[in-house]
């Protein structure tokens, strides 16, 4: 995992960086007390969303306004006309825009459809999967009953949640609520659930007020089947099995051979794996679909398609087989910090699976 944490820092001291000198451009550009305005506003924002979200959309509006800078010079040189200030309006406008949308991308949600064949004795299932939603940053635990409320409606046969269901910050009534909407939803063969990397917690367990294991017995209270480098065969047609997070894991995380050493290979296997980076030994394992989650999607244009060259993940987001086994990268129902989503929108996989040749 040391190139994930290399990946982190590197992001962490970019965005510092990017932000105060996004901060002295914006300065820069407007004429009379330029910085201290650029400053005021910047508290503003502190104070209403948060410092991580403030970065953003001040980084938002210096990249908007150098494209403006760019084309103004280019149409100067070319044309011998000023449009500086005209230039400048249209890109805050425009950035105002996609501000906009990035939230309403980020806090709603959206279907993505999937459909897979296999020539194993299946019949038909279908999946609902859903990832990183990071209980209490993107919504609360009544938010996220609501939003199941919509994954309900398409009659699943089993609902996976392939990690992150809460997140350090996570309050402990949200939590419980969350859970207690899960038990509200009775899906054919049931609910399962594997760990993401924030679902126990970075911290002590007195600053959310629970641990890893009371969350454990939330969910299964509420009928949820929680597996850590565990399977479990459903319906005698298929396995779901669920490994441990590949940080909080670590070492002794058990290799997908050994989890699927002693199961019936004609069957179907579909393997919960909150972190997309094991594709090779899942694919040599020969397991049918791995699900994750973790990535986001990327969250912000252009991180899907920089995060692949600075982290471990195989893959950022949507569908890729390798050999004779699907994977699926969920871009998550919610976020873990960041209030916008402009490269991606929140989602819930929808998977149909069908018995016939691929």
């Amino acid at each position: 995992m040391e190139k994930t944490k290399i990946m982190w820092l590197a992001i962490f001291g970019v965005s510092i960086a990017l932000g105060i000198a996004s901060v002295l451009y914006l300065a820069h550009k407007i004429e009379k007390h330029g910085l201290l305005i650029v400053l005021a506003a910047a508290v503003i924002c502190v104070l209403v969303l948060d410092l991580t979200n403030t970065i953003v959309i001040v980084v938002h509006f210096t990249v908007f306004l150098l494209v403006a800078d760019l084309v103004s010079v280019i149409v100067r040189a070319v044309c011998h006309r000023d449009i500086f200030r005209a230039a400048s309006i249209v890109a805050a406008a425009g950035c105002v825009i996609c501000l906009v949308a990035g939230w309403i991308l980020m806090h709603g949600l959206w279907e993505t459809d999937y459909h897979l064949g296999t020539d194993k004795e299946l019949g038909r299932l279908k999946i609902a999967q859903i990832a990183d939603s990071h209980i209490g940053c993107g919504f609360s635990g009544k938010g996220f009953a609501n939003r199941l409320e919509k994954i309900k409606a398409t009659e699943p046969d089993i609902l996976v949640i392939t990690g992150d269901f809460v997140d350090d910050s996570t309050k402990k009534q949200d939590m419980i609520d969350a859970c207690a909407a899960l038990g509200q939803f009775r899906p054919r063969y049931g609910i399962y659930f594997c760990f993401g990397n924030h679902d126990k917690g970075y911290y002590s367990n007195e600053r959310r007020g629970y641990s890893g294991e009371d969350l454990t017995a939330e969910l299964e209270k509420n009928g949820v089947v929680v597996l850590e480098d565990e399977s479990v065969l459903v319906d005698g047609r298929f396995y779901v099995i669920g490994r441990a997070d590949a940080g909080y894991g670590g070492s002794n995380r058990k290799s997908i051979a050994d989890l699927t050493a002693d199961l019936d290979a004609d069957r179907y296997m579909v393997v919960l794996d909150h972190q997309p980076t094991d594709y090779d030994a899942e694919e040599a394992a020969g397991v049918d679909l791995v699900l994750s989650g973790h990535t986001h999607g990327g969250q912000l244009w252009p991180l899907e398609y920089i995060q692949p060259l600075l982290s471990e993940n195989d893959n950022v987001r949507g569908y890729e087989c390798r050999g004779s086994t699907d994977f699926i990268v969920t871009d998550g129902i919610s976020d873990w910090a960041v209030k916008f989503k402009t490269g991606c929108r929140s989602e819930f996989n929808f998977i149909t699976i069908s018995q016939s040749k691929k």
